[in-house]
């Protein structure tokens, strides 16, 4: 029965988990909004606890339009020949490439040709800014930028740029529509646009916080593909011609530029590892480079990347480090990113991989509660949390590989609580099973140890040391006869029960059962009983007194007075639940539940009210007044016992005690088989007061004078 309760126990506890998984990943798959933002700020947190890291390489330097260029040159826009002289000054430095993270969508309104012509002046050889800068850029290793619309506007530019790129598509058909759609575009004015060598657009697009976490390498528009401007720095300054995008069922699994291969998102995005707050990379004023005022060495042979860190400007982002970033230190980290081949990415199978944590963590979290005390849950909960994070934590940045943090954790925590629910649950149904079983049997003090004990098996079968104690109304049948209308025969019953039923519960008795009119008990089962022996001893001696008080109130109602007999033993018994699949019971059983019977049953053989063995009288710690009765051996039993009245303190009287005194003689002159001295003796004292013990003692002494067979074990057959 047990095993059945605790396969019953722990299959509910496994469909529990397998709901719980099965809701916690429905909420990741359907209802990602939510839960994606909490997890990004998580993975935000893990950056800043990783810290800033430098640069894997040092071939990046950014050509900044800050606050101190913009004061010694003037407001933006510039002139275009300002910008004109600091593309030629870094190209005559060996500059490698440069990308401008600047998109010229207008003409240059400073320019001489544009004043000329407002003013309707006209001349020839009249200097035109944009030309010139069209021509630098010409000239120069430059990468202009430029900006996709995903938004239907009025007047949208659908115009597309020229690219150099050549794309190779593989699998295309198995992860079609992934790619980001372009509506329009922002590109450079025709004369600048026409005389660049190649261009890649610099869209940064924060996702629902406004946080910068992954850039677009490539963009679909107008059933064409454009990289963006990190990528197409980078495809020239190594010379490769061709991208091939890799695609799975999953979407785009990842580009790959000759042996460079860079894992994104279905959509084509990179996720970047950010090696900082703002101006990890080398920054240079661009006031410095447009003076020349720069060390060679600080851009020759390296990548320069054209952009603003001045508030003004606008060109500021939010990232994991902080929320003011450069807009152009994001292209930076990107390029770094693939040339250190130091990449963060999700594995088209991370859904997957996801979904598996939350079953496997909601099983093993709840496997691991239900084995533990309650008051060590907040510490193995914490434990794991902590274990968790720093797994998802060494695996994001030594691997690379970004797992969702938010949902594994929420998995924890509701998976712990789920298994406290069911735990207390399952307590509380125990307690009640407890109380059911045990709350007419025990006493308060009992029950309390059992329910504070609840899961420490005490209600598991086991062989135990008990005291076992019966008790049976004497002529019972005949009070029955008398009292022939059952409602009273029962308040009749009911009168003497109750209160026999109170001694015993109140001495952290056990009753085990009313069997008509008699009562079993045990002490020491199902918890731990300290003297037991003694608090069933007087148990017995308390309900003799309080059967005398029962029996003067009998008498005033006219009713039958009652005698009863008890007999208790102690021994080995096995306890436990007992009966039928469905219907059982917690009781004990064994040759000490006989014995203790059979004792009981021969209270009136020997005329006494009170008989226990000597494996009882060997453990009692209190003093009493025994009277020896009888060395016995019980039918079907090898081993003899000796049986023992126990006499209560109060009744030992000065005639009483000469009487014990007389009697102990007796046995003592019987047990030396000196048989003529012990039945004088017995005869003497059955004088005095006559009594069962006294006549059996005299005709055991004389059957055994007659026939010279002296039997010191007497057998009972008849029991």
């Amino acid at each position: 029965m047990i095993a059945k309760n605790r396969l019953k126990r722990n299959l509910i506890y496994i469909l529990t988990s397998i709901v719980l998984s099965f809701i916690i990943s429905s909420i990741y798959i359907f209802s990602p909004t939510l839960p994606t933002s909490i997890d990004n700020r998580l993975k935000d947190y893990m950056f800043n606890i990783r810290g800033e890291i430098a640069p894997k390489t040092d071939s990046i330097v950014i050509i900044d339009i800050d606050e101190k260029s913009l004061q010694k040159l003037g407001q933006w826009p510039w002139s275009r020949d300002i910008l004109s002289r600091i593309l030629k000054n870094l190209t005559q430095n060996n500059i490698a490439i440069i990308g401008l993270d600047i998109v010229f969508a207008e003409e240059d309104r400073t320019s001489p040709h544009n004043i000329f012509k407002k003013l309707n002046i006209k001349e020839e050889d009249i200097v035109n800014y944009d030309f010139e800068f069209a021509q630098t850029i010409a000239s120069t290793p430059t990468i202009l930028g430029y900006q996709f619309e995903f938004e239907d506007k009025k007047h949208i530019n659908k115009e597309a740029p020229s690219i150099q790129t050549i794309f190779i598509e593989k699998n295309k058909k198995l992860g079609n529509n992934y790619l980001l759609q372009a509506k329009g575009t922002i590109l450079n004015i025709p004369v600048i646009q026409d005389n660049s060598y190649s261009s890649g657009f610099f869209n940064n697009i924060p996702d629902n916080a406004g946080v910068i976490r992954s850039v677009p390498l490539i963009i679909s528009y107008d059933e064409e593909i454009y990289p963006s401007l990190a990528l197409e720095t980078l495809r020239i300054a190594l010379g490769i011609k061709r991208i091939y995008i890799n695609y799975d069922e999953n979407g785009v699994k990842d580009l790959q530029l000759d042996d460079y291969i860079i894992p994104t998102d279905r959509h084509g995005r990179l996720l970047i590892n950010f090696r900082g707050k703002e101006k990890t990379f080398k920054y240079i004023s661009a006031l410095d480079i447009y003076n020349n005022d720069f060390k060679k060495e600080d851009i020759e042979n390296k990548i320069a990347l054209i952009g603003t860190s001045a508030a003004a400007l606008m060109d500021l982002r939010a990232t994991p480090f902080e929320s003011i970033f450069p807009g152009v230190e994001v292209h930076a980290n990107a390029i770094d990113n693939i040339i250190a081949k130091d990449f963060l990415y999700e594995a088209s199978w991370v859904d997957g991989a996801n979904i598996f944590l939350i079953f496997f963590l909601v099983l093993f979290v709840v496997f691991l509660t239900k084995k533990i005390h309650l008051i060590f849950i907040p510490i193995l909960t914490t434990s794991l949390l902590f274990l968790t994070s720093y797994s998802l934590y060494y695996i994001l940045f030594n691997y690379g590989l970004v797992l969702n943090i938010f949902f594994p954790l929420i998995t924890i925590i509701l998976a712990t609580i789920i298994t406290i629910m069911l735990q207390y649950f399952y307590e509380i149904k125990k307690k009640d099973e407890i109380k059911n079983k045990f709350a007419s049997k025990v006493s308060k003090d009992v029950m309390e140890q059992l329910l504070k004990n609840v899961d420490n098996n005490q209600l598991q079968a086991q062989n135990k040391e008990i005291t076992v104690f019966f008790s049976d109304i004497r002529g019972f049948t005949k009070i029955s006869e008398d009292i022939k209308q059952p409602d009273l025969l029962v308040k009749y019953i009911n009168q003497y029960m109750t209160p026999m039923s109170e001694i015993i519960t109140k001495n952290k008795g056990t009753i085990d059962k009313y069997i008509g009119d008699a009562i079993m008990a045990y002490w020491n089962a199902p918890f731990d009983i300290e003297d037991h022996e003694d608090k069933a001893v007087q148990s017995a001696l308390e309900q003799l007194e309080k059967l005398k008080e029962l029996n003067v109130q009998l008498k005033q109602q006219n009713q039958p007075l009652i005698d009863i007999g008890i007999g208790i033993t102690t021994g080995i018994a096995t306890v436990g639940e007992i009966g039928s699949i469905g219907r059982s019971d917690y009781t004990v059983i064994g040759d000490t539940i006989n014995i203790g019977s059979r004792v009981e049953s021969l209270c009136k053989f020997y005329g006494v009210k009170l008989i226990i063995t000597n494996f009882t009288k060997d453990s009692l710690k209190e003093n009493y007044i025994f009277k020896y009765l009888d060395y016995v051996q019980l039918k079907g039993k090898e081993e003899a016992i000796e049986l023992w009245e126990v006499i209560h303190k109060e009744h030992l009287s000065k005639d009483l005690e000469k009487e014990l005194e007389l009697y102990n003689q007796a046995i003592i002159l019987y047990k030396k088989e000196k048989l003529e001295e012990a039945k004088k003796l017995f005869t003497q004292l059955n004088e005095i007061n006559s009594s069962n013990i006294n006549n059996l003692y005299i005709q055991r002494c004389t059957d055994f004078l007659n026939n010279k067979n002296f039997k010191k074990v007497y057998k009972h057959e008849n029991k």
